[in-house]
Protein backbone atom coordinates (compact mmCIF):
# COMPACT_ATOMS: atom_id res chain seq x y z
CA UNK A 1 0.00 0.00 0.00
CA UNK A 2 1.22 3.19 -1.30
CA UNK A 3 -0.76 6.15 1.34
CA UNK A 4 1.62 8.82 -0.10
CA UNK A 5 1.25 8.40 -3.54
CA UNK A 6 -2.78 7.42 -3.59
CA UNK A 7 -2.57 10.72 -1.41
CA UNK A 8 -0.51 12.68 -4.01
CA UNK A 9 -3.33 11.47 -6.17
CA UNK A 10 -6.80 12.07 -4.55
CA UNK A 11 -5.46 15.54 -4.26
CA UNK A 12 -4.67 16.31 -8.05
CA UNK A 13 -8.54 14.86 -8.45
CA UNK A 14 -9.74 17.07 -5.75
CA UNK A 15 -7.54 20.09 -7.43
CA UNK A 16 -9.26 19.19 -10.95
CA UNK A 17 -12.66 19.04 -9.88
CA UNK A 18 -12.45 22.28 -7.56
CA UNK A 19 -11.09 23.85 -10.86
CA UNK A 20 -14.33 22.48 -12.82
CA UNK A 21 -16.53 23.97 -10.07
CA UNK A 22 -14.69 27.13 -10.28
CA UNK A 23 -15.46 27.33 -14.18
CA UNK A 24 -18.96 26.17 -13.64
CA UNK A 25 -19.60 29.01 -10.97
CA UNK A 26 -17.88 31.50 -13.20
CA UNK A 27 -20.21 30.54 -16.26
CA UNK A 28 -23.52 30.42 -14.10
CA UNK A 29 -22.20 34.26 -12.94
CA UNK A 30 -20.95 35.45 -16.28
CA UNK A 31 -24.56 33.82 -17.51
CA UNK A 32 -26.12 37.31 -15.60
CA UNK A 33 -23.33 39.42 -15.53
CA UNK A 34 -22.10 39.10 -19.13
CA UNK A 35 -24.50 36.67 -21.45
CA UNK A 36 -21.72 36.87 -24.21
CA UNK A 37 -18.89 36.27 -22.31
CA UNK A 38 -20.55 33.54 -20.31
CA UNK A 39 -21.87 31.73 -23.61
CA UNK A 40 -17.61 31.95 -24.57
CA UNK A 41 -16.40 30.44 -21.69
CA UNK A 42 -18.93 27.21 -21.72
CA UNK A 43 -17.76 26.90 -25.21
CA UNK A 44 -14.04 27.34 -24.72
CA UNK A 45 -14.48 24.87 -22.12
CA UNK A 46 -16.57 22.31 -24.11
CA UNK A 47 -13.81 22.48 -27.10
CA UNK A 48 -11.12 21.42 -24.70
CA UNK A 49 -9.93 18.36 -23.31
CA UNK A 50 -10.53 19.23 -19.64
CA UNK A 51 -9.17 16.01 -17.88
CA UNK A 52 -6.58 18.40 -16.55
CA UNK A 53 -7.41 21.46 -15.33
CA UNK A 54 -4.01 22.74 -14.96
CA UNK A 55 -3.77 22.24 -19.06
CA UNK A 56 -6.88 24.06 -19.30
CA UNK A 57 -5.61 26.86 -17.73
CA UNK A 58 -2.67 27.01 -19.28
CA UNK A 59 -4.71 27.14 -22.88
CA UNK A 60 -7.13 29.47 -21.62
CA UNK A 61 -3.81 32.05 -20.55
CA UNK A 62 -3.63 33.11 -24.00
CA UNK A 63 -6.96 33.83 -24.62
CA UNK A 64 -8.29 35.80 -21.57
CA UNK A 65 -6.11 36.23 -19.16
CA UNK A 66 -8.61 37.78 -16.88
CA UNK A 67 -10.97 34.53 -16.48
CA UNK A 68 -7.44 32.83 -15.96
CA UNK A 69 -7.47 35.20 -12.80
CA UNK A 70 -11.01 34.98 -11.46
CA UNK A 71 -10.61 31.29 -11.85
CA UNK A 72 -7.72 31.12 -9.94
CA UNK A 73 -9.50 33.39 -7.23
CA UNK A 74 -12.87 31.47 -7.14
CA UNK A 75 -10.86 28.03 -6.77
CA UNK A 76 -8.67 28.91 -3.91
CA UNK A 77 -11.82 30.11 -2.26
CA UNK A 78 -13.45 26.89 -3.32
CA UNK A 79 -10.79 25.22 -1.32
CA UNK A 80 -10.42 26.62 1.46
CA UNK A 81 -14.08 26.63 2.43
CA UNK A 82 -14.16 22.84 1.19
CA UNK A 83 -11.33 21.22 2.43
CA UNK A 84 -12.19 22.12 5.66
CA UNK A 85 -14.64 19.81 5.98
CA UNK A 86 -13.19 17.40 3.56
CA UNK A 87 -11.85 14.71 6.10
CA UNK A 88 -14.30 14.51 8.34
CA UNK A 89 -17.10 13.86 6.03
CA UNK A 90 -14.84 11.20 3.57
CA UNK A 91 -14.49 9.18 6.64
CA UNK A 92 -17.88 9.36 8.25
CA UNK A 93 -19.07 8.41 4.54
CA UNK A 94 -16.85 5.66 4.28
CA UNK A 95 -18.11 4.41 7.76
CA UNK A 96 -21.57 4.49 6.85
CA UNK A 97 -21.12 3.43 3.56
CA UNK A 98 -19.26 0.02 4.96
CA UNK A 99 -21.42 -0.30 7.67
CA UNK A 100 -24.64 -0.37 4.75
CA UNK A 101 -22.48 -2.86 3.13
CA UNK A 102 -21.69 -4.90 5.69
CA UNK A 103 -25.39 -4.92 6.92
CA UNK A 104 -26.85 -5.90 3.46
CA UNK A 105 -23.79 -8.72 2.66
CA UNK A 106 -24.81 -10.38 6.05
CA UNK A 107 -28.18 -10.55 5.23
CA UNK A 108 -27.78 -12.15 2.14
CA UNK A 109 -25.04 -14.91 3.50
CA UNK A 110 -27.83 -15.27 6.01
CA UNK A 111 -30.64 -15.10 4.07
CA UNK A 112 -32.27 -12.68 6.41
CA UNK A 113 -35.08 -10.46 5.53
CA UNK A 114 -33.67 -6.72 5.52
CA UNK A 115 -34.80 -4.40 8.94
CA UNK A 116 -36.75 -2.05 6.12
CA UNK A 117 -38.60 -5.26 4.65
CA UNK A 118 -39.65 -6.66 7.73
CA UNK A 119 -40.38 -3.33 9.18
CA UNK A 120 -42.68 -2.64 5.84
CA UNK A 121 -44.26 -6.06 6.20
CA UNK A 122 -44.89 -5.38 9.90
CA UNK A 123 -46.62 -1.84 8.85
CA UNK A 124 -48.93 -4.04 5.99
CA UNK A 125 -49.77 -6.58 9.24
CA UNK A 126 -50.56 -3.45 11.07
CA UNK A 127 -53.02 -1.85 8.62
CA UNK A 128 -55.37 -5.38 7.72
CA UNK A 129 -58.00 -5.02 9.96
CA UNK A 130 -57.94 -7.61 13.02
CA UNK A 131 -60.38 -10.62 12.29
CA UNK A 132 -60.94 -11.85 15.97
Amino acid sequence: MYPKKIANETAEVIQNYLTYQAVRLIIDQLSETNPKKGIWLKQYTASQNIQKWEDFIQGLMAEDKELVLRILKVREYLSSEVMEFMPQMVRHNINQANVEHRRQLLERLTGSPSISSTASESENDDSKPNSD
